[in-house]
């Protein structure tokens, strides 16, 4: 097993309680590791034996797209639509961080890690 480590991607999006936060949106750091067998992608150099870091990519943004009350939810989705387009996925582990949460003080992000 090998994993696949897709760290950092960033979206404004619109996931929170607050009303404001659906309205006015705010910044969103991911880390994505996944675990599959590359054995075959590592012999044959085929984009197709292997997946693809793109897709993934692709899938969680149009996951982050839709709003969202709790970041549980978004995550959940994200995993969810993960294992359907690509069942050679073993585990998955996903953080989600919100930047600059509304909480009535000053920090840097809260964030959430789920696995399947």
């Amino acid at each position: 097993m090998s994993t696949i480590s897709i760290e950092k991607m960033e979206f404004y999006a619109y996931h929170g309680c607050f009303k404001e936060e659906q309205i006015i949106g705010t910044r969103f750091l991911l880390d994505l590791y996944i675990e599959t067998d590359t054995t075959e992608a590592e012999k044959s150099d085929k984009l197709e034996d292997t997946v693809n870091y793109q897709e993934v990519y692709l899938l969680v943004k149009k996951e982050m797209e839709i709003k969202s009350k709790l970041l549980e939810h978004v995550g959940r989705r994200i995993l969810d639509r993960l294992k359907e387009r690509f069942p050679e996925v073993g585990t998955a582990s996903l953080k989600i961080s919100k930047m600059n949460p509304p909480l009535g003080g000053k920090m840097e992000n809260v964030s959430l890690t789920l696995r399947t």
